[in-house]
């Protein structure tokens, strides 16, 4: 299944670009994607943490990926 991905802030850095596909196996969890992600991009792997939304709603990693749900890498944010 092709998973369309938006990145923000570092991931978007770590990515190249504010938008990635990839291709994934059918009916994908998250945790699916945020391995593949630490895979083919190893500086995730150095981040404090990073999570994933799915259609604007933070997302477990049990959770699956529907076809057409907007996928979205959250950066870790600080504050002050």
């Amino acid at each position: 299944m092709e998973v369309k991905i938006l990145a923000f802030g570092i991931a978007k850095d770590i990515l190249g670009g504010t938008t990635l596909s990839v291709e994934l196996p059918e009916q994908p969890t998250v945790g699916q994607l945020k391995a593949h992600l630490c895979r083919a991009y190893p500086a995730f792997e150095k981040l404090a943490s990073f999570a994933i939304a799915l259609n604007t709603e933070y997302a477990d990693d049990q959770e699956a990926i529907q076809p057409g749900d907007e996928v979205v890498i959250i950066p870790p944010v600080s504050g002050g």
